[in-house]
Order: structure tokens, then sequence, then C-alpha cells
């Protein structure tokens, strides 16, 4: 059983859309999301630098970009639906996601990403946070330091890790008392991204989705709230949930904590046998190795990677009739 992921803020990198131009339709395809992005998602991806890539406002839309036109290029003209059985993304990932799923097209999902970067952004800026990775120690310790130093778990990873999130002083004091056995590392983004300081990112955001083009999802795609499939949230709805409910859903991530830990356990519950990360690949398969033992993992970071990627598509993918290790079958 083949689960498809989208990793989240952070995993850009410079130039690294440039070893994909290479192949048909990419810049095309580039072109047509800066567009809908409002900006030169081809520059940013290829000559940009560190500094400019790590804005949130070009960063997220950089991201499911990448991430989308490895999905495409995995895929080889094929439907997801054909593909994939089940999908998930971290944070911001959750929009490419969503277009994984069907849920948005790809232009849409990219188009929808860059209202998301600009509200946070904004947010970011008004009000100066921060974020630091708490890793090791024990889960009830690291979050009970978290919570006296006056921060949020922002992101609840999985695999001994837990990203901390708040006002830049609140987070020097959990860096001088941390957790016992934990490291406190300072992250490189502009602010306490899934913590009440969006909260303005979210009310900007929430009229522009409400009013976004996007469609029930076609196959089984995971929350970040609480690791759920959408199916099984809204069980009146359609088989794989609503459109409603992933805007709304969407909407209020951006202020709510980021629950991989719980993602990776329905991953496991369901069965997955292996883990395929789309572009900039590498973060979510680390944390996998570590929460979901024996299950098999692929990162997309370029195209010498597409082998791979459709290796473990065409051995693992019940959707695409493979039979699943164990099954019996």
């Amino acid at each position: 059983m083949l689960a498809v992921v989208c990793p989240g803020q952070g995993s850009q990198s410079p130039g690294m859309l440039t070893p994909w131009l290479e192949l048909p339709g990419v810049p095309e395809s580039l072109a047509a999301f800066g567009e809908a992005a409002g900006t030169d998602l081809l520059a940013h991806g290829t000559t940009s630098d560190a500094d400019t890539i790590r804005d949130t406002a070009v960063a997220q839309p950089l991201i499911v970009a990448s991430s989308l036109v490895a999905l495409r290029a995995v895929l080889d003209g094929r439907d997801a639906t054909e593909v994939v059985d089940v999908t998930a993304g971290h944070s911001v990932g959750e929009l490419a996601a969503a277009a994984v799923a069907g849920a948005l097209d790809d232009a849409g999902a990219v188009g929808l990403v860059s209202h998301r970067a600009r509200a946070m952004a904004e947010a970011a800026a008004a009000s100066p946070s921060g974020m630091s990775a708490v890793v090791g120690g024990t889960p009830d310790e690291v979050l009970a330091a978290i919570e006296a130093a006056g921060l949020w778990p922002a992101n609840v990873n999985g695999g001994g890790q837990v990203v901390a999130a708040g006002a830049h002083e609140n987070l020097a004091q959990l860096a001088e008392n941390p957790p016992a056995k934990t490291r406190v590392i300072p992250l490189q983004v502009a602010g306490a991204f899934h913590t009440p300081f969006m909260q303005p990112a979210l009310e900007a955001f929430a009229p522009v989705a409400a009013g976004w083009t996007v469609a029930d999802p076609r196959l089984p795609f995971l929350s970040n709230a609480d690791g759920e499939p959408y199916g099984r949230i809204d069980v009146e709805g359609s088989a794989h949930g609503t459109a409603r409910d992933v805007v709304r859903r969407l909407t209020a991530q951006i202020a709510a904590p980021v629950r991989w830990d719980l993602c990776q356990e329905t991953l496991a519950e369901l069965g997955v046998t292996a883990l395929l990360e789309l572009a900039p690949g590498g973060v979510l398969t680390g944390l996998a190795r570590r929460a979901l033992p024996g299950v098999e993992t692929v990162a997309v970071k370029s195209p010498d990677d597409l082998d791979r990627a459709r290796d473990l598509v065409a051995r693992h993918s019940v959707a695409g009739g493979a039979v699943p290790a164990g099954s019996g079958a």
C-alpha cells in the first residue's frame, strides 16, 4: 500500500528546480504555476539565493510547485487515483496533498497557497516570533516544558521531534532550560506558524479559501489536525470527504498544531507498506524511518530519483494493482 506525502516549509534549497527543467513540459508548468502564484517561481527555483527563498511568501508556493512537478513526473501521465492509495502533507505540504487527492487542481493549489503564504508572512512581520525544534526527551516532559515556557507545540512530528513556537524571549527561555536529554535547535523561519500568532493570517485567508474552487477528494487524504482521513471526518459526505471540510481544515491549520505524529499513526493503521515523499523530499522520509519501521521509503529530490520512485509505485501501489507484502494473496 503506497502513501504519497508532501513536505513542508524549510525543505526548499537554492536551485532545486534546475534539474527538473530538462523534463518535457516542466518549464511550461512552472510558468503557469508562477502566473497562478503571482511570482516568478521559475527564477526562484533556479537562481534565487537561500535568503530569498526563505521568505514565507516565496517558500510556500515554491515548495508546493516542486512537489507537484515531481508528482506529475512520477505518474508519467497517469491519474493519481490509479497509483496513490493515501496521501498527506506536512503543514504547507497539505495543499500539495490536496492536489494529489484531486481536491485542488495543480495551478489552483499553487495559487491558493500563495494567498496563504502572503497572509502568514504579514502576520509574522506584525508580531516577531519564531520556532525551535526540540529533539529527544520524553514526549510528556517536552510538551510540559514547552507549555511552561509560554510556547506552543506547533508541530508534533513523532520520532522524538516537537517544534516549539512563540515569542523570541520565550524560545530563549526554553533553550536556557531545555527538557532532560533534549537538544533545542532554532529554526530559520519568519514566525510562530501554527499558533495563535497566526490568527490574523487565518482571518485574511479564510474568505479567499471559502471562494476557491475545491472538489471532494478522490482518494484517502489525511488531515494535519488529527491524522484522520477526510472521509472518516465527514462520514455523511462522499467516500473520501467533502470539499467543504477540506476548505475548513486547510484554513484552521494556519493557527493550529500540525499533528504529523497522528498522520503517521494512521498510515500504520491503514497498513501502508511504502512511503513516497515528493520533492523537495527528505524530511518526512527521515521521520518515517523512525516512526514507521519496516515501511520502505523513497524521497524524490531530483529527476535522478524517478526510476526508484516508479519502482516503489509498481511494487506497492494497491490502486495500481500491486499486491502488498504479507497479504497472503
